[in-house]
């Protein structure tokens, strides 16, 4: 079952990148069906990373450059000494409660989007060492950024879960859509 994300209508190129997104989003949440709060923070590799930690990294990134656009300071602040739960659900936190979060994210940043004057509207990036000194960047930037990241971390959940169960990308596409695995 390939997954298709529908064309824009001629001359959206917001809805066109937001389609993207969301396409990506999708792959990700897709990764976390049918399982338990527990499978889903293992990590069955040698790596870090699981399907719940994943889930609530690209939803705060996803709400950090929501915020750089924005020109807002971020209400969830990563340093050296918190990254690490960028990576992992603590304190109660929930894969369902997470999906929401995230929803609430995705929503928003639609709006925001749909609300610039033009996607070639830009914002500062931020004065940290992985970025250039005084660069600046789109909106329309910004939007292939997530498109970007949300697939790299697509990929990677599509191998965690693939670890964890043997049930792939392909699989779980059907099951989402309600169509029987067939070849």
């Amino acid at each position: 079952m390939v997954t298709h994300v529908p064309s824009e209508t001629p001359g959206d190129e917001r809805g066109m990148f937001l389609s993207f997104v969301e396409a990506q989003r999708g792959a990700i949440r897709r990764s976390l069906l049918g399982l338990t709060e527990e499978q889903a923070a293992s990590r069955p590799s040698s790596s870090e990373l699981s399907l719940s930690g994943l889930l609530k990294h690209v939803a705060e990134t996803e709400l950090n450059w929501l915020r750089m656009a924005q020109q807002q300071p971020c209400e969830i602040a990563r340093d050296e000494s918190n990254w690490a739960d960028s990576f992992r659900l603590v304190d109660g936190e929930s894969v369902e409660a997470m999906v929401k979060f995230w929803e609430g994210v995705a929503a928003e940043l639609a709006e925001f989007i749909h609300a610039v004057p033009s996607l070639d509207d830009t914002f500062p990036l931020p004065d940290k060492p992985w970025f250039p000194e005084g660069e600046r960047v789109s909106m329309r930037w910004l939007l292939a950024h997530l498109v970007e990241e949300h697939a790299r971390h697509a990929g990677h959940a599509d191998i965690i879960r693939e670890s964890l169960d043997g049930r792939t990308a392909f699989e779980l596409v059907a099951e989402a859509g309600g169509y029987s695995n067939q070849s």
